[in-house]
């Protein structure tokens, strides 16, 4: 067990050549992208299991899978409207209010969008499973950017707050053909919020939230999973 730590530990800090064949360009194993966008102060507030989580570099052919468990979904009307409306550019909101259940999340590496791939499966008691797909894109003028498809995505802003980590909306767009349009503020779904919370014994928290000026909370959502 010591040995395998030590070689763990020595693949965070070093650069991986192939030895199958040494003409391949190294691969880094040590992930970045987000410890950048939060700079080196506010990642160093982070507990380290999230910085491990966050830090993990994915080959192609790679696969991170998180089995948790749903246990709030809270809709209000005009979340359902909300909710509804998105069926037809992939249903990236949750469905149903009251869902609790199992879950799983799968992340992958996608070298083509410059960033990584999320499936997410939410179980439905008495309906087919809930499927969200989305990736997230390390561009755009706040340096991450998550599409759910049509076109259609919204650029986040990375803090770091309370030792957890957070993803809040600062626009929406739509892509269509190769130029990139902001949506006005009156079109946007309201701000949405995700925040990731380290519970300690190997478990972790998301918390989604999407409120909007007048209306409060619209959608929120809470779930809890293991580390692989």
């Amino acid at each position: 067990m010591k040995a395998t730590g030590q070689r763990e530990k020595r693949a965070c800090l070093s650069v991986l050549s192939p030895q199958s064949n040494p003409s391949l360009p190294a691969r880094p194993l040590l992930d970045v992208r987000f410890r950048t966008l939060v700079g080196e102060a506010a990642w160093s507030r982070l507990p380290r299991a999230v910085c491990q989580r966050f830090s993990k570099c994915l080959a192609p052919d790679e696969a991170l899978i998180y089995r948790g468990q749903v246990v709030v979904t809270e809709l209000s009307r005009w979340g359902r409207i909300l909710a509804f409306l998105t069926r037809a550019i992939g249903s990236p909101l949750p469905l149903t209010d009251g869902t609790r259940g199992p879950a799983l999340v799968v992340v992958t590496e996608d070298e083509r969008l410059g960033g990584q791939s999320w499936t997410r499966i939410y179980t439905r008691t008495g309906r087919r499973p809930q499927t969200v797909r989305s990736a997230k894109c390390f561009r755009g003028p706040t340096g991450l950017e998550e599409y759910v498809g049509y076109g259609i995505g919204m650029a986040l802003k990375v803090t770091v707050e309370d030792s957890a980590l957070v993803f809040r909306s600062d626009h929406y767009f739509l892509t269509v053909g190769g130029r990139r349009m902001r949506l006005p503020r009156l079109l946007m779904p309201g701000e949405m919020c995700i925040t990731h919370r380290d519970e300690g014994e190997g478990t972790f928290s998301f918390r989604l939230t999407l409120t909007r000026p007048k209306l409060g909370c619209l959608v929120h959502q809470l779930a809890y999973f293991c580390d692989p």
